[in-house]
This record gives structure tokens, C-alpha cells and sequence, in this order.
């Protein structure tokens, strides 16, 4: 081969002599005449070449027929040798792109069947003798199920029923006692936008917390309204307790609103005509007593009436939660024991035996119409016209919010692989017709609220083989199965969910559906529901949908809940562990940057209730209270020290702990503070106000008004001005008024508004803001896709927000422009870097 390219001519270039190369390598050597006679009887010289039957020899001598064949044989193992090597394809690179894994690189037993064979030829000879077992399989006798070795593995964690699939495809982290999924491995970012946007994307929901709650009407009712949100509707009002609709609120520590906010849940109860309930197993607990504390009383006549319902929440916070609920429920039938009516509570933890899906995006309805397969023999009317409307609905926005709808559905693998239902318009119209159908008790009613009823479905009757091989026997390949009298029948609920923007600037609501059904039928309804095109969502991918949305997302943008410290500390110590371990060089000197806090907003300097020094901790400092904090100190470079983490909650001895100002009447609450000369005494009124809805004793009594109003953070939404994004733990600063109206004069052109955003700033965002300036903290932020802007979502003290409004109407008074100068203005710097960007907030809603 060599010579071969030897005599090549020298202008050839590399293309052509790799060509001829390859060529050479494919080519069988051929030999132009036998040298050697091999058949008896024929003379030396060589064979007579006659292909009838009587020239055929007798015999043949093998020895010396392999003599003459020897360049033959040796040409064609040498040519399978090189042909082999001079492949430009390994068998591993043939597989489509999706189904490339690193492992088949070196392993063939990761590469199809058809190629295995090539897999192996194409290793390494040393490889392939490690990958041989130098020790004998073990015995069946000694050998662990899997069912053991899986459960050895959840030791510290608990595993999702659908664990295996995400953990092939998707980044995995502890969290909150799970072993739950990130982000998809390949690059999804936009995609999983654009599903949640057009298309759909479903994500697997059910670590989340459940708690059900069985007793008369008129004690859950009080027991959830001590510890719910003061302005939102009350989850025991009509609309709710008939079990046509969920309630999305928020709960509080017992008699403490508005302070003690835990995190935001969803009630949902047993619908009045569902079948009759059945008692809890042992892990449930009762409540009994009597009481001191001034509650409402529940009416005897209203004490036989006993409903069910259930309380899903974040899992972090189920301890607390589940503590919360049981002193409610103490403090009420304690109260109702004072007044000689004993009355029985059960709460039980139930985590565990429900699954839980969330399918958000406009194509939702036609994923799930062709997916599932509901029992229409025993559904109702107004069911059985919702069901024909479900594939022609365009988005779930038409869907009546929270709507609940229950109905059982045969096993799902009887019609795999699934077929989405297409949308039918009327003719000549472009907007489907409405559902046609409202929340009711009757549609709302489900089996699966009972436990008995959940324990016989934990475990499918059939298996996967078994329905295989109902299938296999089918005469058309392909056809869907009939289900039998024998089979499952699940019954299951869906539940109308949106993810609603918390202010109407320029945002997109997503919605969806939230479909629940019995454990153990996970994976049986993942393999339908993504073989139908849908997209899969992790932690990561369920967070960007609140933040395109524009609302909060618990926990990162609670930040006066103890969830929201444990996660703050939980990040500080990964971001500061990479920081020690970047080069000096490499990293951000946050001294020299002038960012006192950059692991942990310092919400203490936000409040006022400390100043923010002009100069940075010391070395000394800096480590005394890294170490307070429970942090590891890694300081190696005495020029470069470990900026210190400040404390994420409040000063040693404070008057109010820190409380969150938030719910849907905060615009106007905001606007009518602002408005009065002594905004605290009025928000004490207004909270006084809320709490006697719920039957709370006023708070004058021990909290002042003017500490009240100092220890209130609000949420924000924050919106660059100019070019790019600002990124987590960014700072917000005021702006004075002279350096306003430098920005301003940058940024208004000839008295057009909107702002625009195209606009360059060269000297302004080098100023330094003051020390004393920073108002609040970026939680969440970076560039929003649907937007098409940096956009962020934070927090600021809410009489910083007061004194925004009083710049805004000063400037309001001495412009001719109404729309712009109402606008309250801020500057964003980036922990990271130095220079500031103009931004504008809005007042969260939710």
C-alpha cells in the first residue's frame, strides 16, 4: 500500500490520495495464473479450464490444493483486515443521533444486536480482554433481585416510580428527600419554551406532599381559615367545598397573619355525591379537646356532616405544614370542647399513594384526548360532552379555572402507541366553539378519593408481557386491544391549571392540566402520554415556566420563608465551594467590586435595619462570620479573602421578623398607603381588617405599626431598559433625582413612549450607587424568551417602594408626559460586575 502511494503523482492532493488510499484498502489482491496442480491426474503446467461434468477429477488433494490457493486465502484475510481498518465509521457512530450513548464506545453490549459483532472487532485487544469475566457469574441462590439492590439505593432518598426512565436521559440531584430530575441532558432550553408555549411538556409531580383531612364541614372550614391567606377567598366557601373547583392560597402559622408565611397550597374536597367514604389506616391521627383560645365554633347540627379533602404542597415544607395543621386543629377543637361539642379530626399523610402529572401547554387537550381511553359505559352526560369537546379546545384558557373532572379510564396499554386527537374548527371559523360545560359536583365525582379503592390498583393486574402477548396475537398488527371485563379500570382526575402572570405587562399565561391518579400507574401513563411527541420538564424547565409567566416560583422568590433560607444556604455553599476552588485570576474579586454580601441577600441593610459600611469586612471578619454562618471557610489567598455571608434573616434582637407582603388585594392596599400621611398605622388597619374576616384577634396589641411597615418586603417584577439581563442575587439600587433625569434624557426621544430599548449608555451605568441606596434583591433574573428582554423577579422593602412613588410624583408634576413619568425607575448591578443598567418594576399581584 505503501508503494501504492509511492508511484501516486506528487500534485495529488490530500483528498484524492486519501480516496486512492481507502480504494487499495477495499481491493483483493488477485493472482494471474496457478502455479501449483492440486487435482489428480492433471499435468503441472497448469488446470484445463472446462466446465462440463466429464472433465471433473476424481479427487482432490488437499494439501497441496491449499498450496495453490495460499495467495488467495492470504489476500482475502489481509483485505477483511484492512478493510476493517480503514472504516471511517465505528459501529457506534452508524446509531442515530438519539441513540448515541458514551458508554457504546468501549462496550458493545450498549449497541444494537445487528451490530455487536462490529462493535467488538473494532476494539481494542486489551479492552476486550478486560471486558471478558475473569470470575464466574454468581449463583441464582446468591444473586439480589433488583427489586433489593433499587431499595438499597434509596436509603437516603426516596426514587419516583418513573426514576429509571429520567435517569437515562436527564441530570439528577437530591432534593427535598428525592432523587428527582434537572434538566434533560441535551440542549432543551428553547425547545422546552417553545413546547410549554405551542406545544406540550409534561413533568412527573408527584414528589410533592399530600395530606388528607377527614371531619365535619364546619371544623375544616375553621381549621384552614386560621392558617390561609386573609384576601384570598376563604377554601371553605361555597364554590370550593362543593368539589367542583380547587383553591390555590397560602398558609401562615397559626394566627400569625400576615406574618409566619409557610408556602402557597392547593385544597381541593371530596365532592358531595361520590361514593361513600371509607375510614383511614392507622397512620392517620385524631384530635381531641378542649379549648381556651377564642375560636369560631362550628354548629352542632353541621357535626354529622363529615367531607374529605386533600392538601398538596412543596416537600420541603411538609413537616412544617403538617405540624401547622395539626395545631389549627387543636386550637379549634379545643375551642369547640370549651362550648360541650366533641367533634373527631383525622389528618393522614398519604404521600406516596397518588401520581401526580403536570402537562402544560396548548396541545395538553390533544395529548390527553388520544392518550387516555375513558370507561364510557359508566360516565355521565355532562362528562361524556366534555370529552367530545376536550380535542377541539386550542388552549386550556377556555377551560373554567381549577375545574375538576373525574372519571375512570381502562389500562392505558391496551391502546399503545397512543394517537393525538386533532383539532376540528367549525367550518369557516378560526377559534374553536367553548366547552360548553361547568364545574359540578356530578363531574367532579372519583373513585380514587378511596383508599381501599387506591390499594387494590397499586399493583396493575396484568403485566406489560402478558398484554404483549394479547397483542401479538392479533391479526392486524397494530390495532389497539379491546379491554375485557377483568381489566383495570383507573379512575383518575384532571384539574385545570394555569400559570397566571402576576402583572398584565407584556405576559403570556400558560395553561395546562394536572392529572392524578393511583400509585403504581406512573409508568404505565409516562410511556403513553410521551410516545405522543410531548416533551419532558425538570426542576429547571417547571421554574422557567413561572418566570416567562412572570410570577413567583416558591422557593426562590419566597424570601421571608424558611424554605427560602434553607435553599439560599443550601446555594450559597455550592456557589462559594466553586468560587475557592476557581484561580484567583479566574474569579471575581468581589471586595474590589464593592459586593459585600454575594452569596446570601443581606435583606438586614435592604430594611434600614443596619448601614451598609463604605468599606468591606476585614479578613478576620470575613471568616468569623463565614464560620456563623455554618460555612466552610476556604480562604488560601490572603489577597483574594472569601467575602463574607451575611445573615439571610434578621438582626440578633428585631422588632418584627421579616414578613412578605403579597396576595391579590396588594395594589390596592399599595395604593391607598400611599395616599395617607402615616402609611404605618394605616397598613395596621388594613391587616386588623383581614384578620377579623378569619375570626383573628387585631394585632395593636403586640406590634407596633411603624414596625410593621419597616420588616415588609413585596415582590417585583423587574424590566431592563437597555440591552442584557441581570442574573440571581443582583442588587437594586434608587437612583437621585439629578442622576434620574441624566438616564431619562438618554432614554426619551422626542417625548416618544415607550421607553426604547435600544438605546446605548456610555458614562451613566459606571456610577457608583451609594451604599445606602440598595432597596432589594434580584431572586430570580436572566433574559426572557418570550419577552424578548432581561427580565427579572425580586424584592424590595416596602417603604423603599413608598419613597419610588413620591420620586415618581414629584417628576409626574414637572413633565408633560403622563405614561412614562408614573414609571418607577431603579438601577440593577450584577454582583459580578460594576456597572449599573436602568430598569422598571412592577408590584406583583399574587
Amino acid at each position: 500500500m505503501k508503494r501504492a502511494l509511492e508511484n501516486a503523482q506528487p500534485s495529488a492532493n490530500f483528498k484524492e490520495r486519501k480516496k486512492r488510499k481507502l480504494a487499495d484498502a477495499r481491493t483483493i489482491a488477485v493472482q494471474s495464473q496457478t502455479t501449483t496442480s492440486a487435482v489428480a491426474g492433471t499435468s503441472r503446467s497448469g488446470p484445463t479450464v472446462d466446465n462440463t461434468m466429464k472433465r471433473l477429477p476424481g479427487a482432490i488433494d488437499v494439501e497441496k490444493f491449499a498450496e495453490a490457493r495460499s495467495f488467495e486465502i492470504n489476500a482475502m484475510k489481509s483485505a477483511m483486515e484492512t478493510a476493517s481498518s480503514a472504516s471511517t465509521t465505528r459501529a457506534w457512530q452508524i446509531l442515530p443521533r438519539h441513540l448515541r450513548r458514551r458508554a457504546a464506545s468501549h462496550n458493545p453490549r450498549r449497541v444494537p444486536l445487528r451490530l455487536r459483532d462490529k462493535a467488538r472487532a473494532e476494539m481494542d485487544p486489551m479492552r476486550r480482554k478486560t471486558l471478558g469475566r475473569a470470575m464466574p457469574k454468581l449463583g441464582k441462590q446468591k444473586r439480589l433481585p433488583k427489586e433489593v439492590i433499587f431499595m438499597r439505593r434509596q436509603r437516603d432518598k426516596r426514587w419516583l416510580e418513573t426514576h429509571i426512565w429520567h435517569a437515562k436521559r436527564m441530570k439528577m440531584e437530591n432534593m427535598w428527600g428525592y432523587r428527582l430530575a434537572v434538566t434533560p441532558t441535551e440542549k432543551a432550553f428553547r425547545p422546552s419554551h417553545r413546547a410549554s408555549m405551542r406545544g406540550s411538556i409534561l413533568h412527573d409531580a408527584s414528589y410533592l406532599s399530600l395530606v388528607e383531612m377527614k371531619g365535619p364541614q364546619a371544623t375544616l372550614k375553621a381549621i384552614l381559615e386560621i392558617c390561609c391567606d386573609a384576601q384570598d377567598i376563604s377554601p371553605g366557601a361555597k364554590r370550593y367545598t362543593s368539589g367542583a373547583r380547587v383553591c390555590k392560597t397560602h398558609i401562615y402559622e397559626p394566627n400569625c397573619y400576615p406574618l409566619g408565611l409557610i408556602c402557597p397550597i392547593t385544597v381541593m374536597w371530596k365532592s358531595k355525591p361520590s361514593f361513600p367514604s371509607q375510614p383511614l389506616d392507622e397512620t392517620s391521627k385524631s384530635k381531641k379537646g378542649k379549648g381556651k383560645d377564642k375560636q369560631p365554633i362550628p354548629s352542632p347540627e353541621a357535626s354529622n356532616n363529615t367531607r374529605i379533602l386533600w392538601i398538596y404542597f412543596h416537600p420541603s415544607v411538609f413537616d412544617v405544614v403538617f405540624s401547622i395543621l395539626r395545631t389549627s386543629t387543636s386550637q379549634i377543637l379545643e375551642a369547640a370542647g370549651r362550648e360541650g361539642t366533641i367533634v373527631d379530626v383525622e389528618l393522614a399523610d398519604i404521600r406516596g399513594e397518588l401520581g401526580i402529572f403536570e402537562i402544560m401547554g396548548p396541545k395538553s387537550n390533544q395529548v390527553l384526548r388520544g392518550a387516555l381511553s375513558p370507561v364510557m359505559a359508566e360516565a355521565s352526560a355532562d362528562f361524556k360532552k366534555f370529552w367530545a369537546s376536550l380535542g377541539n379546545i386550542q388552549s386550556c384558557g377556555s377551560v373554567p379555572g381549577g375545574m375538576i373532572v373525574g372519571f375512570p379510564v381502562n389500562d392505558p396499554r391496551l391502546r399503545f402507541p397512543p394517537k393525538n386527537a386533532k383539532v376540528q374548527l367549525p367550518p369557516g371559523s378560526n377559534v374553536s366553539p367553548p366547552i360548553g360545560v361547568f364545574p359540578s359536583a356530578g363531574l367532579a365525582a372519583c373513585s380514587i378519593w378511596e383508599q381501599n379503592v387506591r390499594n387494590q390498583l397499586k399493583k396493575p393486574r396484568y403485566e406489560t408481557k402478558h398484554i404483549n402477548e394479547r397483542r401479538s396475537k392479533n391479526l392486524i398488527p397494530g390495532t389497539p386491544l379491546n379491554p375485557l371485563r377483568q381489566d383495570d379500570r383507573i379512575p383518575v382526575m384532571l384539574i385545570q391549571t394555569s400559570v397566571q402572570p402576576s402583572t398584565s405587562n407584556n405576559a403570556e399565561s400558560i395553561e395546562g392540566w394536572t392529572f392524578i391518579f393511583p400509585a403504581g400507574w406512573s409508568m404505565a401513563f409516562f410511556q403513553q402520554l410521551t410516545y405522543t411527541g410531548t416533551r419532558i420538564a425538570g426542576q429547571r424547565e417547571r421554574k422557567t415556566q413561572a418566570f416567562e409567566a412572570g410570577t413567583a416560583y416558591f422557593p426562590s422568590d419566597y424570601p421571608a420563608t424558611s424554605a427560602y433560607q434553607t435553599y439560599a444556604l443550601a446555594r450559597a455553599k455550592g456557589e462559594m465551594a466553586k468560587w475557592t476552588r476557581t484561580p484567583p485570576a479566574k474569579r471575581a474579586n468581589y471586595k474590589k467590586l464593592g459586593t459585600r454580601s454575594p452569596w446570601i441577600p443581606d435583606w438586614k441593610v435592604v430594611l434600614g435595619w443596619k448601614e451598609m459600611p463604605d468599606e468591606l469586612l476585614t479578613d478576620e471578619e470575613d471568616a468569623e462570620d463565614v464560620d456563623m454562618q455554618g460555612l466552610v471557610t476556604t480562604q488560601r489567598e490572603p489577597e483574594s479573602p472569601v467575602p463574607a455571608v451575611a445573615d439571610p434573616v434578621v438582626d440578633d434582637d428585631p422588632p418584627v421578623r421579616i414578613w412578605l407582603l403579597r396576595g391579590v388585594e396588594v395594589s390596592s392596599i399599595i395604593s391607598q398607603l400611599s395616599e395617607v400621611l402615616v402609611p404605618g398605622q394605616s397598613l395596621l388597619s388594613t391587616v386588623n381588617r383581614l384578620r377579623a374576616k378569619r375570626f383573628l384577634e387585631p394585632l395593636e396589641g403586640t406590634v407596633k405599626h411603624e414596625d410593621l411597615l419597616k420588616s415588609a418586603l413585596i415582590l417585583v417584577r423587574i424590566t431592563i431598559c437597555s440591552k442584557g439581563s441581570s442574573s440571581d442575587l443582583s442588587l437594586v439600587y434608587s437612583i437621585p433625582d439629578a442622576e434620574l433625569q441624566e438616564w431619562r434624557k438618554g432614554l426619551t426621544k422626542a417625548g416618544v413612549d415607550p421607553i426604547p430599548a435600544e438605546v446605548e449608555f456610555v458614562t451613566l451605568p459606571d456610577i457608583v450607587p451609594a451604599p445606602n441606596s440598595i432597596i432589594g434583591y434580584i431572586t430570580t433574573g436572566g433574559f426572557s424568551l418570550s419577552r424578548g428582554e432581561g427580565s427579572a423577579i425580586g424584592a424590595i422593602a416596602l417603604i423603599r417602594l413608598f419613597e419610588l412613588q413620591q420620586q415618581a410624583q414629584s417628576r409626574f408634576r414637572l413633565s408633560h408626559y403622563v405614561k412614562s413619568d408614573k414609571t418607577l425607575f431603579v438601577k440593577v448591578r450584577d454582583r459580578k460586575g460594576h456597572q449599573c443598567r436602568l430598569a422598571r418594576i412592577h408590584v406583583l399581584q399574587n
